[in-house]
């Protein structure tokens, strides 16, 4: 249940902060974040009780490549639901073993948790349907040989994933350039 909170919170976060810097997330329209975990706090309510209550099953899945090259990182992902009921919002983690450099922007739908964690919003998943792909390009603090980046659902609205091995991923990345599949 408290994986299905953070999840809540993650994506009102990304929804009101959508597009922020990382070391700018301070003021989201017209409160602070503090103020959007507490108003995402009222609806978290609603979902966690559905998903107590039996919600339906949805499986999803998240499929890419990660490249790596004079300290540059490629991550290009896109999510599946194989269902069998439709997800109306989620969110994938990116977590990276060496930390990014700061002030990088992101794509709209993702913000920065940490120096080492970017949260991406995927938008409705229908029943056997897929996200628009996902493409970031991201500086790492200094020139690494080589990093693993966890790709994870961090929260999905409604429904229950019993099969939770195809959208966690722990990906070895050398500086090769080549794109390291997942």
């Amino acid at each position: 249940m408290s994986k299905g909170v953070l999840g809540a919170v993650l994506t009102a976060l990304v929804v009101l902060g959508a597009g922020t810097t990382a070391g700018a997330v301070g003021e989201t329209g017209g409160g602070t974040v503090g103020d959007a975990v507490g108003e995402a706090a009222g609806q978290v309510a609603g979902l966690v009780a559905g998903e107590v209550m039996g919600a339906a099953e949805a499986d999803l899945a998240h499929h890419g490549h990660v490249s790596l090259w004079d300290g540059r990182v490629g991550v290009w992902l896109v999510t599946e639901n194989h269902g069998p009921s439709d997800v109306v919002d989620a969110t994938v983690r990116l977590a990276f073993s060496t930390p990014m450099a700061g002030g990088q922007e992101l794509p709209p739908g993702c913000l920065w948790s940490s120096s080492r964690v970017v949260s991406c919003r995927t938008g409705a998943l229908p029943d056997g349907g897929a996200a628009s792909e996902l493409a970031l390009d991201l500086r790492a603090v200094g020139r690494p040989q080589e990093l693993t980046v966890d790709v994870s659902t961090a929260w999905r609205s409604g429904g229950v994933d019993r099969n939770s091995v195809n959208d966690r991923h722990r990906v070895l990345v050398l500086a090769t350039g080549d794109p390291y599949v997942f």
